[in-house]
């Protein structure tokens, strides 16, 4: 069974954490991380490391609000 590719944030989710899976050349890449701003056709997500992605929204094909992620070990 084939899993369906659903985009499901709006610019309303800036501040939320997302996971996205966009379009590039040879396949797709995904970033899970803080949807920090949605503006002029550009979605920028900071991932944990604290690098930021720029994906043009027309190369999105899939996105959903993820809930936070768990405590990493021994950083409490």
């Amino acid at each position: 069974m084939a899993g369906r590719l659903v985009i499901a944030i709006t610019t309303h989710d800036v501040g939320a954490r997302v996971t996205t899976r966009r379009r590039v050349p040879g396949g797709f890449r995904d970033a899970v991380g803080i949807l920090e701003s949605w503006d002029e056709g550009v979605l920028k997500v900071r991932k944990r490391d604290g690098t930021v992605v720029e994906i043009p929204e027309e190369t999105l094909v899939a996105a959903r609000v993820v809930p936070a992620a768990p405590p990493r070990p021994g950083r409490m």
